[in-house]
């Protein structure tokens, strides 16, 4: 199986034979934003991203423009928020199939119980578990939320 990283340059030059300028210009800023993150990692003496770097990097990238879309909605500006919009829309292909509400609470339970969390003092242990097991799979922001009331409750 190709690596995540080997994927954007093929499906880049497939969107720009066919003409899709939204794509090409997304799939060049995840690979711009790739190119950042193996200079940040050489610099810190490490080699490439791995695979969960990068979907990592995605799941960020795909944050920012929900909370540019946010703004734009706010501020009247309809067309730059369907930008961003396509942008995500070009970016979440890249991720795996996200998980379900009962799927999510189903692996916190699991992760609860894989750490022995018993507190909320334990969270960052089951968040640790989740990251590990469902890197690019979930929202992280929600699920720490449902971490949270799993072990408050």
């Amino acid at each position: 199986m190709t690596s995540l990283r080997e994927r954007f340059m093929p499906d880049m030059k497939e969107a720009m034979k066919a003409g899709e300028k939204e794509k090409v210009a997304a799939i060049r800023l995840i690979i711009a934003a790739l190119k950042e993150k193996d200079i940040e990692a050489r610099g810190a003496g490490k080699g490439e991203a791995t695979d969960e770097e990068v979907l990592g990097l995605l799941q960020k990238m795909i944050k920012q423009r929900q909370e540019s879309i946010s703004i734009y909605e706010a501020n009247g500006r309809p067309e730059l928020a369907a930008g961003e919009k396509a942008e995500v829309d070009v970016i979440s292909a890249y991720l795996p199939k996200q998980m379900s509400d009962d799927e999510v609470k189903a692996a916190i339970a699991a992760a609860v119980a894989e750490s022995g969390a018993a507190s909320v003092k334990d969270m960052g242990k089951v968040i640790a578990i989740l990251r590990a097991n469902y890197a690019g799979q979930m929202d992280f922001g929600k699920a720490s939320g449902l971490v949270k009331a799993a072990l408050a409750g």
